[in-house]
């Protein structure tokens, strides 16, 4: 029965995603008598937490009930106060926890708490689906940088497009529709400058049955190559746009591109290139958690050379377009032996429609 009350949670802290980053996604579920009288989630950054939201929703009173909830209640002031003293106060009996919070400002404070004041604590329930459920919180606060996530799409023969740049469309809707929900979980979208060339992408989040959030769109641009009146350099109230580049941009072209409404970040040129694991701690910095690189080639190499990459989604449509001249995902100068291959882990294997998704990581543990 524990498993049963925490996988609803961990369905209700899903409802979460894409809308209370850089915070985890919490559910909790109040169980009285073997009957859910509350369920609650975090549902916007800032507002009111998982748990209260769940005592808040509550059809009969609580006390002497269970709480199961997917990750340790806060025990620290931030933009509410700690759950664990409502916890407390409203008489749970016992809690359920999926996951201890990585968080140094928690780190088992709230459950040593609960304990010292007579609520019994399980731990360890589901443990491994509410890890993978906030991965991207669990990278962000043990290392201040953002998870990254490379997405890819390609035919089986392994192009990203046909030999006269034709891209449109690779993949299925269903497969563009999933994208698009990822787009929508993660704080920001990063291409190459020469996807905004060819392309031209709005790299916004389309979605027909829910109000998706935009993520903020970062061009990776070493020599400030991007046409001010590309569409990426077009903002408004729902959309934000990063511009890295190097000292190799001149004055002039920074205060071109800053007219236009868009930060530019210069970091320092690493082999001629913005350097991507300083950009990744600028980006962490300002509370950005998390990235959807979805290419080009060549900054997709350059990412997973500088080890910033902790995920690939790789999309595969069954179609053959052949072309010595067509491009693959991963461009750049490639690795030269076989034996130091990036070797991908912890590997799930999905369909949409005809397309395969092959969702890796690059090391065992994020």
């Amino acid at each position: 029965m524990d498993s049963l009350y925490m996988n609803r949670a961990l369905a209700l802290a899903e409802l979460g995603a894409g809308y209370v980053n850089p915070n985890p996604l919490v559910g909790a579920v109040i169980v009285k008598d073997n009957k859910i009288i509350g369920n609650g989630y975090h549902a916007k950054y800032g507002e009111a937490h998982a748990e209260i939201n769940a005592f808040n929703n509550a059809t009969e009173p609580v006390a002497g009930a269970t709480m199961y909830v997917t990750l340790e209640p806060c025990s620290h002031f931030g933009k509410t106060p700690p759950c664990v003293e409502a916890i407390i106060n409203r008489g749970i009996k016992k809690v359920v926890v999926a996951v201890e919070d990585p968080n140094p400002l928690v780190a088992g404070r709230g459950i040593k708490i609960l304990r010292e004041n007579g609520i019994e604590v399980t731990t360890g329930v589901l443990e491994k689906e509410a890890k993978k459920l906030n991965e991207i919180f669990i990278k962000f606060i043990t290392t201040g940088l953002p998870f990254c996530s490379l997405k890819t799409a390609m035919t089986l023969d392994g192009k990203i497009a046909a030999h006269t740049g034709d891209s449109r469309w690779i993949t299925s809707d269903k497969s563009r529709e999933y994208v698009h929900k990822l787009r929508h979980k993660y704080s920001s979208i990063m291409v190459g400058i020469g996807t905004v060339l060819a392309d031209d992408p709005l790299l916004t989040t389309r979605l027909e049955n829910m109000d998706g959030k935009n993520p903020i769109r970062i061009v990776v641009d070493t020599k400030g190559s991007i046409p001010l009146d590309a569409k990426v350099l077009q903002c408004d109230e729902n959309t934000k746009t990063l511009v890295a580049t190097t000292e190799a941009i001149g004055e002039e072209k920074i205060r071109s591109i800053q007219e236009t409404g868009v930060e530019v970040i210069v970091t320092p040129s690493k082999d001629d290139k913005v350097d991507l694991l300083y950009l990744m701690k600028v980006l962490g910095e300002r509370k950005i958690d998390s990235v959807l690189l979805e290419g080009g080639s060549n900054l997709n190499y350059s990412a997973l050379q500088e080890d910033i990459v902790d995920k690939v989604v790789s999309f595969i449509a069954p179609k053959i377009i052949g072309g010595n001249s067509s491009k693959t995902p991963v461009g750049g100068e490639g690795i030269p032996y076989m034996k130091d291959a990036i070797s991908l882990k912890n590997i799930n294997i999905y369909r949409f429609g005809d397309d395969v998704m092959i969702e890796a990581y690059t090391r065992k543990e994020v």
